[in-house]
């Protein structure tokens, strides 16, 4: 698995014992009510359980690795003109903005209860369709399009 949590040293969570779920948690989060985070993700582990058979930690980390991007576009501001330079998304940040765009996919869903909605999104994630993986795509195509600028992404 290339999906790095590391950095900020998060505790694995207590019921799948990993530190991806923990990070999750914490994301889910709102307004600082932990524990209703943790009921919202344990469920939506319990339905990806049910939906696929199979063990919902691996769907998870399947779907997070189909989400994470190989590049990202940075903004730079380069002799007057800006410029949207493709930078390659290395470590923990591949795993960040995976689960970003996976939350804010499934919050902008309606008439579901969020464990749903996320569950829902994670599974079009495996089978590589849905809004996440969308913007991805769509992510790569702009580094695609803006290649001639990559060599000022090296001044950083």
């Amino acid at each position: 698995m290339d999906l790095i949590v590391n950095q900020k040293k998060y505790a694995p969570d207590l019921k799948y014992n990993s530190v991806l779920v923990s990070k999750m948690i914490n994301m889910v989060m709102e307004s600082g009510k932990k524990n209703i985070a943790l009921k919202n993700v344990y469920k939506m582990m319990e339905i990806l359980n049910e939906k696929t058979k199979q063990e919902s930690l691996l769907v998870f980390e399947t779907a997070l690795s189909n989400i994470a991007p190989r590049v990202e576009i940075k903004g730079m501001r380069i002799g007057g003109a800006n410029y949207q330079v493709p930078v390659p998304v290395i470590g923990e940040r591949r795993t960040t903005l995976a689960m970003r765009w996976l939350l804010d996919i499934a919050r902008k869903k309606k008439g579901k209860p969020i464990s749903e909605k996320i569950a829902d999104e994670i599974l079009l994630a495996f089978k590589n369709e849905g809004g996440a993986i969308k913007k991805k795509i769509d992510v790569q195509k702009m580094a695609e399009a803006n290649k001639a600028f990559a060599h000022f992404g090296r001044r950083m």
